[in-house]
């Protein structure tokens, strides 16, 4: 039991001035990749030598989020505000899959398998314009009672998002619905779990994901968030912990299925 201290982990921060709002980290290669959603809005690749040159890979029309690599080594690549899912093999980009109708608000992360199958979340509501009044009295009071109350009141969201699964070739079709914001993703090594945040539950929420087509089942809560956490972006390490970047507490946690913290890193 107990809360253990992340003092002896090494970190190095990446600051340069090409990045204005870096998200979206991912591994591919030997090097960092990472997308600027509200800069340049583009996808710059990181040398993994000393955290050393950025250069960029591609811009990306409509604000990027979440970035994954095709067995045919294309990288595809989210855009938000489009709705698309778009591939880059070097040269061109082009459209790998159009979510249209299946995204209630703008597209967000995104994970690929190691098939080329790929999930992808979206906001499930208009977080910008908030079209009706009662949408926009719901999000604010709940974010008025996340502050007092450091607790999700998930009655008050807005809107819920379906969760979206891309075939190698493009195909995109719902396999699951009601999620609250989903943000970051991660496939287990073995396949055979999908673990999404959903950062308006305050949680992360677990499926099985089936062999034969990439349908998800069995949903259940992996993890719910300790007090005035929320999660954004998170990663997989070697021993099964989720690591959370979570923006209201300014910080990292690595939590353990049923919700046991063992690290916190601040970042401010």
């Amino acid at each position: 039991g107990g809360l253990a201290m992340a003092m002896a982990m090494e970190f190095e921060v990446l600051d340069h001035p090409k990045l204005c709002f870096g998200e979206g980290p991912r591994w591919h290669d030997g090097s960092l990749h990472v997308v600027d959603m509200y800069g340049d809005e583009a996808v710059y690749k990181v040398e993994s030598e000393g955290m050393g040159e950025v250069t960029e890979v591609v811009k990306v029309p409509g604000q990027p989020s979440g970035t994954g690599w095709l067995p045919d080594g294309r990288m595809i690549v989210v855009s938000m505000k489009t709705r698309k899912v778009l591939a880059f093999d070097g040269r061109t980009l082009s459209t790998h899959a159009d979510l249209g109708d299946l995204a209630a608000g703008e597209a967000n992360d995104m994970v690929v398998d190691g098939t080329g199958r790929a999930y992808v979340g979206n906001f499930g509501f208009d977080l910008f314009s908030l079209g009706s009044l009662l949408q926009k009295v719901k999000y604010y009071a709940f974010l008025a009672l996340f502050a007092i109350t450091s607790r999700p009141f998930t009655s008050l969201v807005p809107g819920t998002a379906d969760l979206v699964c891309l075939s190698p070739d493009g195909k995109a079709r719902k396999v699951a619905a009601g999620l609250l914001f989903p943000n970051g993703m991660v496939i287990t090594p073995d396949g055979g779990t999908l673990i999404v945040a959903e950062t308006l539950g305050a949680r992360l929420t677990a499926f099985d994901i089936l062999e034969a087509d990439g349908g998800l089942a069995s949903r259940r809560v992996w993890a719910k968030l300790p007090w005035g956490a929320t999660a954004d972006g998170i990663c997989l390490d070697s021993a099964g912990g989720v690591w959370v970047a979570s923006p209201t507490t300014k910080e990292c946690l690595r939590v353990e299925e049923g919700g046991r913290v063992t690290h916190r890193v601040r970042t401010s």
